[in-house]
């Protein structure tokens, strides 16, 4: 009979694969360095294979065997975690955490009107928020430390179910004196000749932007990228240039106090949709799909 780890064990090596530290690892398994490193060993010698590469001095390092089981230790926790949650979902619908990863150009604007919406339609459930890139929230779901991602489409979510939740537009935000204050509606056909400001790379409404107005001008485009929606439209008050941004931004006051003029952006897929993200076979999709109409509520937008 093969010897079958124990979910501690594959524990301590998939947070070490992420923590990259042995101390630190130990810190997030609430256990000693001692304990962890004894519980990788035992795990090396029941598998009979070298997990760690010691031959390289103090840092960590896998062997390629490794980096496969760490892999397919991640797929056995969260089989696991899924059973227990199957469980839970059964028995309290809408209840207990709940890991929701929020990209930044949502999560700033609307978090402060979903929360307390969400906190009275299911009061048992508790949300663990985490902001960060499309990407990296889309890393950490299909490793199991996300349970949910609220992002924008369209973006590539791999083998994740996404479902729409709202429609929000993007709203031209002009310089001062631009002579495009004048118009009623900005089309991409407007924005064509101007200096487009956007977000660094790595940010979906980056690409977003490109897909409704290509540039059309010889400016490399990262020489005027912000970190923020907040830098962007400091940039734009400034005279650097042209942006779009989502009405939910502008809705929550992103432009208050800057001298920029706002028109809404006419035309074929001048939006994003707002969405959200999770792996396949979840035991808690109806409790996704029950927050996505919460969400769209919220919002007040049709998908």
């Amino acid at each position: 009979m093969n010897f079958l780890p124990a979910p501690q064990q594959l524990r301590y090596l998939v947070t070490l694969a992420e923590t990259q530290h042995f101390g630190r690892a130990a810190s997030a398994c609430a256990v000693t360095q001692s304990t962890l490193s004894a519980g990788l060993i035992a795990l090396e010698r029941q598998l009979d294979a070298h997990i760690l590469d010691r031959t390289i001095g103090k840092r960590v390092a896998f062997t390629p065997l490794g980096l496969e089981i760490i892999a397919r230790a991640r797929t056995a926790l969260a089989s696991l975690e899924a059973l227990a949650e199957a469980a839970v979902v059964a028995r309290t619908p809408m209840s207990g955490p709940l890991r929701l990863g929020v990209i930044p150009t949502i999560g700033a604007f609307l978090l402060p009107r979903l929360m307390p919406a969400l906190r009275h339609a299911f009061p048992n459930l508790r949300l663990y928020l985490h902001e960060d890139t499309t990407a990296r929230c889309l890393e950490r779901l299909t490793t199991n430390r996300l349970d949910l991602v609220l992002l924008a489409l369209p973006c590539d979510c791999g083998a994740a179910v996404t479902l729409k939740v709202a429609r929000d537009e993007f709203v031209a935000a002009l310089p001062p004196g631009s002579p495009l204050a004048s118009l009623d509606r900005i089309t991409p056909r407007h924005l064509a000749t101007e200096r487009m400001l956007l977000l660094e790379e790595g940010h979906c409404l980056r690409d977003q932007a490109l897909a409704v107005c290509p540039p059309t001008r010889a400016d490399a485009p990262d020489a005027y990228a912000a970190t923020s929606l907040h830098t962007l439209v400091q940039m734009v008050a400034s005279g650097l240039g042209t942006t779009l941004l989502p009405r939910l931004a502008v809705d929550a006051g992103v432009t208050n106090g800057a001298d920029v003029t706002l028109r809404p952006l006419a035309g074929r897929g001048a939006w994003r949709t707002l969405g959200l993200a999770w792996r396949p076979d979840s035991p808690r999709e109806q409790d996704y799909r029950a927050l996505g109409r919460a969400l769209g509520e919220v919002c007040g937008a049709e998908s």
